[in-house]
């Protein structure tokens, strides 16, 4: 169907006077995929068993995770890039900066291009329709009557 959106109305915090102005904000839809959902939809693009693409998936995983806390960062080709950055504290003293001055570490990705959406695409696989959630809802609202349990003499 395409991804949804739903309009916000935010104001420029930078401007004390800023008038209010509508933006789309991409919303997710619908509940989050997961390895079994995924391995599924690979099952069907290949001779590979639904077991064997989650058994793949699962060690990829593991493996990712283990390179990552060695020091070292994932490039997967025609995909992008997974490192590890890091919160940190600063101390005026050098002997101060210890690993106590990391307080949380987190995992990047960065896509590469093949992968990174572009909303100009003309290709029927690369382009991402956007749909209106508001509109899509009243018109849902509008066929079948609008009546919710509610009295429409009220």
């Amino acid at each position: 169907m395409g991804v949804p959106f739903k309009k916000i109305a935010r104001k420029d915090p930078r401007k004390a006077d800023a008038v209010e102005k509508f933006y789309p904000q991409l919303v997710t839809a619908g509940p989050n995929a997961d390895l079994d959902s995924i391995a599924f939809k690979m099952k069907e693009k290949s001779s590979l068993t639904l077991g064997d693409i989650q058994s793949v998936l699962t060690n990829f995983v593991e493996a990712m995770r283990e390179t990552l806390y060695s020091g070292q960062s994932v490039n997967i080709k025609n995909f992008g890039v997974f490192s590890l950055s890091a919160r940190t504290m600063g101390t005026e003293d050098i002997k101060e900066c210890t690993v106590k001055s990391i307080k949380a570490v987190k995992i990047n990705f960065r896509p590469s291009s093949s992968v990174r959406p572009d909303i100009t695409s003309t290709r029927a696989g690369e382009k991402i329709d956007f749909y209106d959630l508001e509109a899509l809802l009243n018109k849902k609202d509008g066929e079948d009557g609008g009546d919710h349990g509610e009295d429409p003499t009220v």
